[in-house]
């Protein structure tokens, strides 16, 4: 699969384990160069790429390798309903980032900053051939760094770019028809294969909110499928930051429904 870096399988996404305590998210890591050295790349190169243009970053044939072991869907700075306009804090490069991963986000942060905004990601995701509105991008700037800043740092960019990766081959392995879209059904399977289990009814509106026909073709196409997992990925890790014990019922104030479905609708 041509555009993204291998990740390992079920990258950034799985079922929630039995009857555990769901773990509090950490916090960030303090600020640091951006630009530290990185570790040569970790385990075997995947597919070739496609050619990129000759002004990209990624340059020379180098194909990004896999990610760290251990690495996963990010975990979110603070507390889970702290402000959504707090400061994103620098991060760094995982250990074992492939140089062009690292060479593709420093072209894009042209100030030298350590971050890049939203119209600088857009450009940089279009680099490895993928295309993206606004608001997705915006949906993946909140969900790697549990702001609304507009803002990304190193190491939420390169989790941006292995999580991609992975929904990418799952819009794949579920539409097997090839063309380029996945039905009601279809879905249903891809969003299981992630460990949500959606009502039909909740299918139903997914659909309809997704179909860029207005619900005649009722299918998705990859673009809107990577913002349909956003959004009950987002969701449902709020969810389950109050589900402690997997009841699968919890009680909100008004104040912490606004914070956490406010941010799905203004991005």
């Amino acid at each position: 699969m041509a555009g993204y870096p291998q990740g390992p399988p079920n990258y950034g996404y799985g079922a929630p384990p039995p009857a555990q305590p769901y773990s509090p998210y950490g916090g960030p890591p303090p600020p640091q160069n951006p630009y530290a050295p990185v570790a040569s790349p970790y385990g075997t190169p995947s597919a070739p790429y496609e050619k990129p243009p000759k002004d990209k970053p990624h340059s020379g044939g180098a194909t990004p390798s896999a990610p760290p072991p251990g690495a996963g869907y990010p975990h979110p700075p603070g507390g889970a309903y702290g402000s959504p306009f707090a400061s994103l804090l620098p991060s760094v490069f995982p250990p074992g980032t492939d140089p062009s991963i690292v060479a593709c986000f420093q072209m894009a942060d042209q100030d030298g900053s350590g971050f890049i905004d939203d119209k600088e990601l857009q450009k940089a995701l279009s680099s490895y051939n993928q295309s993206f509105s606004m608001r997705t991008v915006h949906l993946l700037m909140y969900l790697f760094t549990n702001t609304n800043t507009r803002k990304i740092g190193p190491k939420e960019f390169t989790e941006v770019f292995y999580s991609l990766q992975n929904w990418r081959a799952i819009f794949e392995r579920f539409d097997r028809d090839r063309s380029g879209r996945i039905d009601s059904s279809e879905l249903r399977e891809a969003l299981l294969s992630l460990g949500f289990f959606v009502s039909p009814v909740v299918l139903d509106l997914l659909v309809s909110k997704y179909d860029k026909s207005g619900g005649k073709n009722k299918a998705i196409e990859y673009d809107n499928f990577i913002e349909c997992c956003l959004t009950v990925k987002g969701l449902t890790e709020k969810f389950k930051e109050k589900d402690t014990t997997y009841s699968g019922s919890v009680t909100f104030t008004y104040e912490n429904f606004m914070l956490t479905v406010l941010p799905f609708l203004i991005a």
